[in-house]
């Protein structure tokens, strides 16, 4: 990976926060002088209404060399896309248990935008309700390409290859085994910086991410605040043709620029992008029997209006110790309300030993039933019950309220596996009136 990809963060989640690329950018006293510092624009970006009360409200001032509406005019829509927005129903989807392979790159060049497949959507981006499951892959950097997404933030996990997100706010990069988060109308490209790349999206479009409450945890413990890292100011200043893209209700447009249109010299606020190293999740569990809900996984959650119901939980399967007595350690078999679309970055996920593979994905809708494998199940009813490490293992999981349907794509490619079901075809009946 390049020096070039190394950049500064400030720390902390949803933190108010300043920066400045050239000192003196940002005014001192007010958000809007007469005449701001540098000769720049004075423009806010609005992640919420106004009078959401604050503790989520959102907002980012922004101090430019030139203001937005000098590109957002002459929008042209575009089709040649496979990115769905809910609600979204192409064909009658398949149904029941789902799990796919992982798709290969495409043959010809390919940016993270324009490698983005949606797999499944829910809910209604119009209403803000929902989310959708995308994946993508990216053989090639967006140059002269930037993108906005109206319609909800995207909250991106690479499995292979890092990326460079170059954003009105700041650079990050972000590598296999974390995250990145992209605020709702923020513009960025994205390059490539150790060859083609993919990952997951979850494209949220209800309430924005936040850190889930502990409960009886307590104040310490699953994300902590000072993990999350958000860019430092940095610009460009270049004029030269490009392209904008913008998601918007659903539909893709895009319009000519002549200039970046990422040239905010500075910025203060808290709607900005962010970062996050799953592996330092701080993993709670139990030391005595059986296990917790698996809610104890959850790194960020989308509430909804209903308490205690999210809109989206996105929870992580890290490196931990099973010590649980006379248990049943992996997943118990279940059938949940939530919905359940799940990744895998590396290693091998403890409920299937086959058939689940870095890159790959799987999609369990509310009510059908899904579980340890059946060799996943021997294993686990016949080892010794010592202490076990779960190392270099990271699978994810993006839950949610609504059932997931998944897009015609999702269910016609070769990557989808027609006989996942079998593999709880061999569990068989060890019934027994009366115990041995």
């Amino acid at each position: 990976m390049s020096e070039l990809a190394q950049p500064m963060y400030q720390s902390g989640f949803g933190n108010e926060f300043v920066s400045e690329a050239i000192p003196g950018s940002v005014p001192q006293g007010q958000n809007n002088p007469q005449k701001p510092p540098l000769g720049l624009y004075t423009e806010q970006l609005s992640g919420t209404a106004f009078t959401v009360p604050n503790a989520r409200n959102r907002r980012t001032w922004l101090y430019r060399i030139r203001p937005s509406v000098r590109h957002a005019w002459n929008f042209t829509e575009t089709t040649n896309h496979l990115i769905r927005t809910a609600p979204c129903r192409e064909t009658n989807p398949p149904i029941g248990q789902l799990r796919w392979n992982p798709p290969p790159f495409p043959e010809g060049p390919t940016t993270f935008l324009t490698g983005m497949h949606t797999i499944a959507t829910n809910g209604d981006a119009h209403t803000q309700t929902g989310m959708a499951a995308h994946i993508y892959l990216a053989t090639e950097s967006m140059t002269d390409t930037y993108f906005f997404n109206a319609d909800g933030e995207l909250l991106v996990v690479p499995q292979d290859g890092a990326l460079r997100f170059v954003t009105e706010c700041g650079v990050l990069v972000v590598a296999p085994g974390e995250i990145a988060v992209m605020p709702r109308g923020m513009m960025f490209r994205v390059e490539l910086l150790d060859g083609p790349s993919r990952g997951y999206i979850c494209e949220n479009y209800g309430t924005y991410l936040e850190l889930p409450e502990r409960g009886p945890i307590g104040a310490n413990g699953l994300a902590n605040p000072r993990d999350f890292l958000h860019p430092t100011a940095s610009f460009e200043d270049i004029e030269q043709s490009g392209e904008l893209f913008v998601k918007f209700d659903g539909r893709l447009f895009v319009v000519e620029t002549d200039y970046s249109p990422l040239d905010v010299v500075g910025w203060h606020g808290n709607h900005v992008p962010y970062k996050y190293d799953l592996r330092r999740f701080n993993v709670i569990g139990s030391i005595s029997f059986d296990h917790p809900d698996p809610s104890i996984f959850t790194v960020l959650t989308s509430p909804s209006p209903d308490e205690g119901v999210a809109n989206i939980d996105f929870a992580v399967f890290a490196d931990r110790w099973l010590v649980g007595e006379h248990t049943f350690r992996p997943p118990w078999y279940h059938r949940n309300i939530m919905s359940e679309f799940m990744g895998i970055l590396y290693g091998v996920y403890d409920a299937k030993e086959e058939g689940f593979e870095p890159g790959g994905m799987s999609l369990h809708n509310m009510y059908f039933p899904h579980g340890p494998d059946h060799d996943a199940w021997m294993k686990a009813t016949t080892s010794d019950l010592r202490p076990e490490k779960l190392s270099n293992t990271m699978s994810f999981m993006f839950e949610t309220r609504y059932p997931l349907i998944p897009t015609a794509y999702a269910g016609s490619i070769p990557a989808l596996q027609d006989d996942y079901p079998s593999v709880w075809h061999s569990l068989e009946r060890h019934f027994e009136a009366t115990e041995s």
